[in-house]
């Protein structure tokens, strides 16, 4: 996955939309699981959010700036965000 943004309106305590780029990235995953990628999606985070990332999408910290969203994490979020 390359690089997700919010739009400025939607950034900080006075946003419009609550949860967009969970959203996107439950979307990701589930396109990884429809082209047999098992869920799996990885991306490169900004250092001040790779905490953020770990408790909000059950990212893991693989090394660096590398996070990467597993099969189970990928079911999660998934089930949050898409009726199945």
């Amino acid at each position: 996955m390359h690089l997700i943004e919010s739009a400025p309106f939607n950034i900080g305590k006075s946003k419009v939309y609550l949860g967009i780029p969970e959203n996107l990235v439950a979307f990701a995953c589930k396109l990884s699981f429809q082209r047999g990628g098992e869920g799996y999606i990885s991306f490169i985070a900004k250092t001040k959010l790779i905490d953020h990332y770990i408790d909000t999408l059950g990212a893991i910290h693989f090394g660096g700036h590398l996070m990467v969203i597993t099969t189970e994490s990928a079911l999660k979020l998934i089930g949050k965000y898409f009726k199945t």
